[in-house]
């Protein structure tokens, strides 16, 4: 994609939407951004970005919009709210759905619509901003095959999956692993620690052991500094991806006791206030003295 193919739309500026559309601007696509909060766009702006008051004036004259909204809720407000990017009729660009929701709520949501893509982003901010991200996307190839230029653009990776829902489906079982993954260090790292081990030695024995994940070797370095500001991937957000997990594992009659398991230690891990923190603040649900009552969680709830 190049300069001459028409801008394109970035909608909500959270750590991934920001990051996407400062790479866009590196490339030189000229980019269109809306936030709900407006100060979120004046760094990109700085960078060349046009600033719109909603969504609608945001994707006016594209060629694409993306969507990187947090959940099912601002996706909906963004697609069909007032000054919504289909308030007024179809779009007629391409729309990418990069925010993790339900599969199912990406159809429903569309509508029907054609030239719809959901994408399930594998990476954190520096991979988006580099154009390291890794891509699942869902959608009919025709629209993939068209907004593959972009795709290539943003990711290292670009894979098609199959129909709409695809790339959340995706999204939904990578996240389902990390989560595991990390609050099984952080459960290790517990013990380690009741049995009078020192924990940054742990963390170092585990990452550079043959059992770490990258992403465990990577978090180790946040759990040994007790780092949990600054996040990655908000506990919230891990938290909400989980539990809409569990809700397609509980309608395709699946029992999965590591993911319930991981998703009631989340839950209450957010509850403690921590959700807003670099997903590794699970271990402040682990640590002794924890409360270990819960909210029951909802798998159709998102945080």
């Amino acid at each position: 994609m190049t300069q001459d193919t028409g801008p394109v739309a970035v909608l909500g500026l959270g750590s991934m939407g920001s990051s996407l559309a400062g790479r866009l601007l590196d490339q030189g696509v000229p980019v269109r951004v809306w936030n709900r909060t407006a100060d979120r766009a004046e760094p990109l702006t700085r960078a060349g970005a046009v600033a719109a008051a909603h969504p609608a004036e945001a994707v006016a004259g594209t060629s694409a919009a993306i969507c990187a909204v947090a959940d099912s809720e601002a996706l909906s407000a963004v697609l069909r709210g007032a000054g919504g990017i289909l308030s007024d009729g179809p779009y007629p660009g391409a729309l990418l759905c990069a925010g993790t929701v339900a599969p199912e709520e990406i159809v429903q949501l569309t509508g029907g619509l054609t030239g719809v893509l959901d994408v399930g982003m594998l990476g954190n901010r520096r991979h988006a901003r580099t154009g390291e991200l890794r891509l699942f996307v869902g959608g009919e190839e025709k629209v993939f095959a068209a907004g593959r230029p972009l795709l290539e653009l943003l990711g290292k990776e670009v894979v098609h999956l199959g129909g709409l829902g695809s790339g959340m489906r995706m999204k939904l079982l990578l996240n389902l692993l990390m989560g595991i993954e990390v609050q099984a260090m952080a459960e290790a790292v517990e013990l380690a620690v009741a049995g009078g081990l020192d924990r940054a030695q742990a963390l170092g024995a585990i990452a550079g052991s043959g059992f770490a994940s990258p992403v465990m070797a990577f978090k180790s370095q946040r759990l040994a500094a007790g780092r949990y500001g600054e996040p990655d991937f908000r506990l919230r957000l891990m938290t909400k991806d989980l539990l809409l997990a569990a809700g397609a594992a509980e309608r395709a009659g699946l029992r999965l006791p590591l993911l319930e398991a991981a998703r009631d230690t989340h839950v209450r891990a957010t509850e403690q206030g921590h959700g807003d923190e670099d997903c590794v603040a699970v271990a402040h649900a682990l640590a002794p003295g924890a409360p270990t009552a819960l909210t029951a969680p909802n798998p159709g709830t998102h945080a």
